[in-house]
């Protein structure tokens, strides 16, 4: 039928379920389904921004310059200078920032602190950031709120990165995951080496950080293309 193989493990798996179901109400006695191979789904490749779109959003887009303008631009620079997730951006806290060292101390899954060393350029923006929120009437310690003080929510967060990155690229996906994929493939990049990645991205085994070397292949390939004397003939 044409289908991908993780949309057959899929169906699979739901038709082996239903067989289960009926031999526990003792509709059949066997499973017909339990021994079909199931097809390799295989990992699917991080989607990355190009390094050239995520420079033009920076240099080239004018975001307001309102609280809600520089609280975006804020927010879609840290997360393509730190990879952090989505749901520790909201978590972030104002206590969580470090002027004197300048770093940033995140929460992430599991309840797992990492610390994050940010540029000095990036902690005057965070200064300068947290000068106008603190003109907003607010309850909350939270680091980035609304305009009216509350939390930031993830479909809110989802919906700014999309608005802006939808202005450089024509990619598909455009969420904040993205970015993060675009951090670690940038970084891998440029050669930094893969446990240093990882301690940043928080991933709690090296295989998880390891999918990246497939897209850093892809640039490795292209410039033995380019450089290599016998390709060149």
């Amino acid at each position: 039928m044409g289908l991908k193989p993780r949309s057959v493990n899929r169906k699979l798996s739901s038709i082996q379920s239903l067989f289960n179901y009926c031999i526990r109400n003792g509709l059949v006695e066997t499973n017909p389904a339990s021994n079909i191979k199931r097809p390799k789904a295989g990992s699917a490749l991080p989607s990355f921004v190009r390094e050239e779109s995520l420079k033009s959003l920076f240099t080239e887009i004018d975001f307001p310059q309102d609280y809600e303008g520089q609280r975006d631009r804020l927010m879609i620079t840290l997360f393509y200078t730190s990879g952090i997730r989505r749901d520790e951006m909201i978590n972030l806290e104002i206590a969580s920032l470090d002027f004197y060292t300048k770093s940033i101390k995140v929460l992430g899954k599991r309840n797992k602190e990492r610390i994050i060393p940010l540029s000095k350029t990036l902690m005057d923006q965070l200064q300068g950031y947290i000068q106008l929120r603190n003109e907003i009437e607010s309850n909350t310690e939270y680091l980035f709120v609304t305009p009216s003080g509350k939390k930031m929510y993830p479909s809110l967060v989802y919906k700014i990165v999309k608005k802006y990155l939808s202005l450089v690229t024509t990619m598909t996906k455009r969420s904040p995951h993205v970015l993060r994929h675009s951090f670690a493939t940038h970084l891998l990049n440029e050669g930094a080496n893969l446990q240093s990645i990882k301690e940043l991205l928080g991933h709690s085994s090296l295989s998880a950080t390891q999918v990246y070397t497939h897209t850093s292949l892809d640039k490795l390939k292209d410039v033995y293309r380019k450089s290599h004397p016998r390709n060149k003939k």
